[in-house]
């Protein structure tokens, strides 16, 4: 069977010869073709193949995560980075998600490792208003404190024992804002979008001068690439300790 599966949703590139098969099958009751990407909030082109509605949820890691196929992007390629913040967090931590999206990395660390509080910040209204739901639905309300707004113009005065930038266009821009959130010996989990030559180098440099502005140093505790995002473009994350 081609395609991925999302929820009850089976989501292709291209119509599948074996539709009638595909659609016995118990798990699915919807198959949606997906075209182009559009815009910042890179919406899909989308055609329903077969069944009605483009909302799902999906289930990954004991997590629930609702949204709608043709409005929010899922990656099937980050799910080993998902599962391994859900790990990450201590009980007394306070987390703030830059970039949460509909729960992305939120969701996880607060139903596994349930910290003290994640301050989950979203721009946009409708990932904002799914992660809403799946704060909800995972029972994660007394953790999680939804933001709906820019995740650079917040009032956190160093409140942030760990800060997730899970976002992979222009994050640099946001890493002055990172550190006015962050404590003293914290931990930034920064993603970018790589070309290979710099794999590791950039996303290292571009947070030490972030820390450097503002008379801080840092302690590169891991590196690691998350997938293939383009020809000879990597998306990486490095997590590093700002003292």
């Amino acid at each position: 069977m081609k395609g991925k599966l999302i929820g009850d949703i089976l989501v292709v590139k291209k119509e599948p010869d074996n539709l009638e098969e595909i659609i016995k099958l118990p798990y699915v009751n919807k198959v949606v073709k997906l075209g182009k990407i559009h815009g910042q909030k890179r919406e899909p082109e989308v055609e329903m193949i077969y069944g009605e509605g483009t909302e799902t949820i999906h289930k990954e890691n004991y997590c629930k995560f609702k949204f709608d196929v043709a409005k929010i992007m899922w990656s099937k390629g980050n799910t080993g980075e998902r599962l391994r913040m859900s790990k990450m967090p201590d009980k007394n931590e306070t987390i703030i998600d830059m970039f949460a999206g509909i729960g992305y990395f939120t969701i996880p660390m607060a139903v596994h490792s349930k910290p003290k509080k994640i301050y989950a910040i979203e721009i946009n209204p409708v990932s904002y208003n799914y992660l809403c739901e799946n704060v909800k639905l995972n029972k994660v309300e007394d953790i999680v404190t939804p933001i709906l707004g820019d995740c650079s113009l917040q009032n956190f005065d160093h409140e942030a024992d760990r800060i997730m930038m899970g976002y992979i266009g222009g994050t640099h821009h946001y890493l002055d804002s990172a550190m006015k959130y962050l404590k003293e010996g914290g931990i930034i989990h920064y993603h970018e979008s790589t070309p290979e030559p710099i794999l590791f180098e950039r996303p290292v440099n571009r947070v030490e001068e972030a820390a450097k502005k503002v008379g801080r140093e840092i302690e590169v505790l891991n590196k690691r690439t998350i997938k293939k995002y383009s020809p000879g473009v990597f998306h990486t994350v490095v997590d590093i300790k700002v003292n």
